[in-house]
């Protein structure tokens, strides 16, 4: 589990390295809610931002071998560039069930681990299992009910707490969720 999980993280940071590549070296920085607003997934290679949204990715580790597709968002703040959070959500290949990969940034409150909750539904709890230089990550299958609210929904809310023990919620889109996840299924 451990290296499937290394794995995907490396997937989610070398598909994010064009917006990561862009981002200033204040990483260290605690976040705060309000500078912090939902961004595109990916810059152009001119700089230009693309839309923003869903965006999905298709790799393959050589010619030969299946595309495996993913879909991302992510929200930075906007003095500093620095990535929120990060969310990336693929079909396992084994399981064929959606999971999601959430990069968060460093200085977190890791006990109280992050929220997701989509417009004013349920929350899901989420065990923050790691964290490197470039943030922390949680990763969780996304069930059937969670999946449909999802597709249904207008905003995912991703919260956590700071060291100085705030909660942070970042809205996330949900417009183009359904779309996305066609595309990847």
């Amino acid at each position: 589990m451990q290296s499937r999980l290394a794995a995907l993280a490396a997937a989610v940071l070398l598909s994010a390295g064009a917006a990561h590549a862009q981002q200033g070296a204040k990483k260290n920085a605690a976040p705060s809610a309000p500078a912090a607003q939902p961004a595109p997934a990916a810059t152009q290679a001119d700089g230009a931002p693309a839309q923003p949204g869903w965006v999905v990715r298709c790799t393959s580790v050589s010619r030969d071998a299946p595309l495996e597709c993913a879909m991302e968002q992510n929200a930075v703040l906007t003095k500093t560039g620095q990535t929120i959070v990060l969310i990336n959500i693929r079909i396992a290949p084994d399981t064929r069930t959606p999971v999601a990969l959430l990069q968060l940034p460093l200085g977190l409150n890791l006990p109280i681990g992050a929220k997701l909750q989509v417009d004013e539904g349920k929350t899901v709890d989420l065990q923050i299992q790691t964290c490197e230089n470039r943030g922390c990550y949680a990763s969780t299958p996304i069930a059937p009910d969670l999946l449909g609210t999802l597709k249904s929904g207008k905003q995912l809310k991703v919260s956590f707490q700071n060291m100085a023990k705030e909660t942070i919620a970042i809205p996330m889109p949900l417009g183009d969720f359904a779309a996305a996840y066609d595309k990847i299924k």
